[in-house]
């Protein structure tokens, strides 16, 4: 029977357990099993186990959950609060003023964080209040955090990229060096488009605020100061070649808890909560990992994957309608996974199709990383929306409507680093040929 013939049974298998309400994990580990009964003449005793372990036995994953608990921690410190006594000065001159902090603050919180929804929710806890009581727009400003929330996937550390890096086995240095050009550029995507919304809407911008002297500016910036060492001691070993991806994140956990500890807020009941949480993500993420690697097997014996490229083969895409049709696919399962459900469910079918089109695979775990931080912006299941509902109390509806803009920037953002890759490339090609 042709391979393609089982391709859409799983599929339907796969959404049928899904809208069931069963987990990410026991779904997919269910049609895994399936496959394996029907299509895949293996032994599952064998094969489960052994696949299972090797998926998460992998000392590169070991960095996953010390990010993880980095952010925990931090997200219960006053590092927010700091985030916006010491940027709030710097954007007063700007147009749009105190919404450029969302976005700033987001991308310097991702750069210790790693997570979408800790950065969303961390800054957003400190902004969207303050922004409420001065008076400004709130749409824009919910809309804004959403999406700058976003920024924890793509501005390394990033949790999503070190599971796209062990799952199409690309280095993790390199990934996040290619990264922060491209974070810069969404920023400044996001910043461009507050700047001529307030100028198009100065009804709806509240009136300046008295400017801090130069030198009470230059003086608040002390408050970043915790934040700059960790991203020194994090992304900076890694950069200088002198730590790994896990021991940089064992060099974030152990600078986390200091800034806690020396801002007064670490405390036993903040520990417990801190591991508590971390070791519940990173479970989660770990049975995901490892019940997609075992789908990804079972697919690979049934002939699927080869099958799958093969037929798409036939269509003989260039490079851009590859990326054009997995950008729709990617875009159309974001309705449904999150990102990292998505990355390891969909990487053993796609890589083949990347290899033989000749794409950069770190550029395409950039590009995955965007189109996933779009789907964290998509409702039904886009999780950033989950978490500024919360924090507002308004519907998801109108979380969606306020984040429509900044939706469309980041699909600009895929369009322009599909146009000019070296946003992505350049910055690992001359770091690594430096070393």
């Amino acid at each position: 029977m042709d391979p393609l013939f089982y391709s859409p049974i799983l599929a339907l298998a796969l959404l049928f357990l899904l809208a069931s309400g069963l987990w990410v994990a026991v779904s997919l580990v269910g049609v895994a099993l399936l496959g394996m009964l029907l299509f895949a003449d293996a032994p599952i005793d064998l094969v489960m186990p052994s696949t299972i372990w090797g998926a998460v036995s992998s000392w590169t994953l070991t960095a996953l959950p010390l990010f993880v608990w980095m952010g925990e921690i931090l997200f219960r410190t006053k590092l927010a609060d700091d985030l916006f006594s010491g940027l709030a000065p710097w954007t007063t001159s700007l147009p749009g003023r105190l919404v450029h902090v969302n976005v700033i603050g987001c991308g310097v919180f991702a750069a210790v964080s790693g997570s979408s929804a800790a950065t969303a929710a961390t800054v957003g806890q400190m902004s969207l209040p303050e922004l409420k009581r001065r008076g400004y727009d709130e749409p824009v400003s919910i809309g804004a955090l959403a999406a700058s929330g976003t920024l924890g996937l793509l501005i390394p550390p990033s949790i999503i990229m070190i599971v796209y890096g062990v799952s199409a086995n690309v280095s993790i240095a390199r990934l996040f060096l290619a990264g922060v050009l491209p974070g810069i550029m969404i920023m400044a995507l996001f910043m461009s488009y507050i700047m001529i919304w307030a100028m198009l809407n100065k009804d709806k911008v509240p009136p300046p605020e008295t400017a801090l002297p130069f030198m009470e500016k230059v003086k608040r910036l002390h408050l970043l100061l915790p934040t700059v060492l960790l991203i020194i001691a994090v992304i900076g070993s890694i950069y200088a070649g002198v730590a790994t991806a896990t021991e940089a994140a064992t060099l974030g956990v152990v600078g986390a808890l200091l800034v806690a500890l020396f801002s007064g807020s670490l405390t036993w009941d903040n520990f417990k909560a801190s591991l508590y949480g971390a070791t519940r993500t990173s479970c989660m993420i770990g049975f995901i990992i490892a019940s997609a690697a075992f789908l990804s097997v079972v697919m690979g014996y049934a002939g699927i994957p080869r099958a799958l490229a093969s037929w798409i083969g036939t269509f003989d895409l260039s490079a851009y309608g590859l990326i054009f049709a997995l950008t729709i696919l990617f875009l159309i399962l974001g309705c449904f996974l999150d990102g990292i459900s998505m990355i390891v469910l969909t990487t053993a079918v796609i890589m083949p199709m990347i290899e033989a089109a000749h794409i950069d695979l770190i550029w395409f775990g950039v590009f995955i990383v965007l189109v996933v931080e779009i789907a964290q912006i998509t409702p039904p299941v886009g999780f950033n929306l989950f978490v500024v509902q919360g924090l507002t109390g308004h519907d998801i509806l109108y979380v969606a409507k306020a984040v429509l803009p900044f939706f469309l920037l980041l699909c600009l953002g895929v369009v322009i680093i599909t146009i000019f890759p070296e946003i992505v490339t350049w910055l690992p090609k001359t770091m690594f040929s430096a070393r």
